[in-house]
């Protein structure tokens, strides 16, 4: 598992529309775009890491309470294990009439049998 499909999954659940770097469809009143930025190797012992910790970027845009939407998001993040370490309202788009929210977000995988899990969830 990564973080991006566990993402996905997670805002299909809650039947966000979701696309990864930008939107192809027409623009619902509601969507999340989500964005990977870093992975790091955390190097614990014998200068091996068994661990890795992957961070993501949630862009939401609605033209509704954006409250709302980060409300079910944040709740849905965190009982799934994520930790959220940022959150941030970035403006109204007069042009556009969409409310801009920023959830960063990570989460630690194991990287025992990484490839095995991996490439058993690629699409």
């Amino acid at each position: 598992m990564n973080i991006l499909l566990e993402l996905i999954t997670l805002l299909e659940n809650l039947n966000i529309p979701v696309e990864t770097g930008s939107f192809s469809n027409v623009l619902p009143d509601e969507y999340v775009l989500l964005t990977p930025m870093v992975d790091i190797f955390e190097i614990l012992r014998d200068n091996s890491p068994d661990f890795e910790t992957q961070e993501a970027r949630l862009l939401l845009f609605t033209k509704s309470n954006y409250l709302d939407l980060k409300l079910r998001i944040t709740t849905a993040l965190l009982n799934s294990n994520f930790v959220i370490t940022q959150e941030q309202y970035i403006g109204y788009g007069n042009n556009s009439s969409y409310h801009n929210y920023v959830i960063d977000t990570s989460k630690i995988y194991s990287l025992i049998n990484y490839s095995d899990n991996y490439s058993n969830n690629i699409k």
